[in-house]
């Protein structure tokens, strides 16, 4: 294929290995997501940080004393701020540019935004650099799962984003134990203990920016674009150039391309405000798609995650367990936290979405909960000079968290991350990820705003309430949410034809019309070249 460059890959490997070359890149960048997460959890509790930023000092058994709680959590949350901006930028750029330029794009501002808080030398220029490192971010998260599901084979799509989130894990993992390591740099009063973990994303982010343009466009966009030919090759390359695998390929191919032809007469061109509230899509029903992404992720954070992800030091604190001890026990629960994600790699596409959700949300709520209670039975332990039973009580606290990371890891994690990119039709495919991206931002910036004050306020008090939410999911997910494993990328645009929001009315619409063939008949008519408004319009006919 002379229009694709001759060192991008796509010439070099097929099938399996290709996907796996692009899996790696899109790894990286979410490598860099988990790194830059947990990052401000070592960086909060270095001395000469917290005195420059004014929101702390040393307390007398050597851990930090925040007298500005909602300054600690600003700098934390406006980061949050930054991802919101920046992923409505990357999906409007996604779908303009396509998604490798877009992952560049993003790339950039991330280094830009790292550059800056490497150098920052007080609060107001680390509030601006973290907003600036966020807007970076939110871009390749809008970006990155979209490229990636567009890639990836539908039988085997969730087992390929569960990887890269194992190595978003990794990140945060490398980010906790670098920090501690830096920790005890000196007498622990200079700045490199937290410059230098900052500074660390930044070779990431430099080695991606080079190593995308070595990699293939997504398929999708390219037929959506008009490129067909490239997007034909690509496809072909990913699937298979030989026997039945081709048949298969050219079979995909022309559902993508009836499926372009089908949403395009179904809605006119959307921007976000259009999305948001469903305004001109027709049976597309963008509006619904946004808001089930959106409260994903903000269900994502609020069930505890973000809490135990950015302060688990002092969950241990209130656990009752001494400084040094609350560093590497946090350490040693991401380690567990980044191996249990490899149990999403075997069960997301065997039991489902909404499956995988459910025994999380059961898993977690009842953690959070026995977490609560261990930690206020041990603080009343210690409260009458028990201390045998407090340290008892501490240590089931401590495992309880240890416990809800690992389901979380191994359900939640990947789920809200996977459905946003599968859910919206090819023509605002970016920009519905994006709407996912909001809700994340939403979700973990309220969170991280709110945390040191309701640590503070009600102690372990918090857990119940994540204990609650947890509870509240299971009937969210059921009513509300279809399922999307084992379906194409185009099939699941007949998944949401229906006008109804029960996840039921939605299975029973798209059986009835899969049994007629839409997009067979799409592709019959395309093949012989007939297709007329009819045709079209047969989503809006039959549903």
């Amino acid at each position: 294929m002379d229009k694709i460059h001759r060192l991008n890959v796509v010439h070099r490997y097929e099938k399996r290995s290709l996907l796996i070359a692009i899996n790696c890149v899109a790894g990286l960048s979410i490598l860099f997501f988990g790194y830059d997460q947990g990052m401000m959890g070592g960086v909060n509790t270095a001395y000469e940080y917290y005195t420059r930023m004014g929101f702390g000092h040393k307390g007398p058994d050597g851990g930090v004393v925040v007298d500005d709680d909602l300054l600690q959590g600003g700098i934390v949350s406006v980061y949050y701020l930054g991802t919101l901006m920046g992923c409505l930028a990357g999906g409007s750029i996604g779908d303009r540019l396509g998604r490798i330029k877009t992952i560049f794009i993003g790339a950039v501002v991330g280094v830009l935004g790292a550059v800056l808080q490497t150098s920052a030398m007080n609060k107001e220029w680390m509030i601006c650099s973290r907003l600036i490192n966020g807007w970076g971010t939110g871009i390749l998260n809008a970006i990155i799962p979209v490229w990636a599901t567009e890639t990836a084979e539908h039988k085997s799509r969730g087992q390929f984003i569960a990887i890269e989130f194992t190595l978003n894990i990794l990140g945060v993992v490398i980010a906790y134990w670098l920090e501690y390591g830096c920790s005890f740099y000196g007498d622990g009063t200079s700045s490199f203990i937290w410059r230098f973990p900052i500074a660390f994303q930044i070779p990431m982010l430099l080695i991606l920016m080079t190593v995308v343009w070595f990699c293939p466009e997504s398929p999708r966009w390219l037929v959506k674009v008009g490129r067909e030919d490239e997007g034909r090759y690509i496809l072909g390359r990913l699937r298979g150039d030989n026997g039945a695998e081709k048949e298969k390929a050219e079979q995909e191919f022309q559902e993508i391309v009836a499926s372009c032809e089908l949403e395009r007469s179904n809605f006119s061109k959307q921007n976000y405000l259009h999305m948001l509230f469903g305004r001109n899509s027709g049976k597309m029903h963008t509006g619904r798609r946004v808001q089930l992404c959106i409260w994903f992720q903000i269900m994502q954070e609020w069930i505890g995650i973000a809490g135990v992800t950015v302060y688990a030091p002092t969950i241990f604190g209130i656990a009752g367990m001494s400084p040094s001890k609350r560093q590497w026990i946090a350490g040693l629960n991401n380690i567990f936290y980044m191996f249990s994600t490899l149990i999403c790699v075997f069960t997301l596409d065997k039991i489902g979405r909404r499956w995988t959700c459910y025994w999380g949300s059961v898993g977690q709520g009842l953690a959070m909960l026995l977490a609560g209670v261990f930690s206020y039975l041990g603080q009343q332990a210690r409260m009458d000079g028990d201390n045998g039973a407090a340290d008892s009580y501490g240590i089931a606290a401590v495992s309880m968290v240890f416990l809800f990371t690992f389901v979380f890891g191994a359900t939640w994690l990947t789920v809200p991350w996977l459905y946003p990119a599968e859910i919206f039709p090819l023509e605002v495919r970016a920009k519905g990820n994006a709407w996912g991206v909001v809700g994340w931002s939403i979700g973990n910036g309220w969170l991280t705003l709110l945390c040191p004050v309701m640590f503070k306020q009600i102690g372990e008090k918090t857990l119940y309430i994540f204990a609650a939410c947890n509870v509240l999911t299971i009937p969210m997910i059921w009513a509300l949410y279809p399922e999307t494993n084992q379906r194409t990328l185009e099939e699941i645009d007949l998944l949401f034809a229906a006008d109804s929001i029960w996840n039921w009315e939605a299975e029973k619409n798209f059986a009835r019309l899969k049994e007629e063939g839409v997009l067979q008949r799409n592709i019959e008519a395309r093949k012989k070249g007939v297709i007329d408004s009819e045709e079209h319009n047969s989503v809006e006919n039959i549903a």
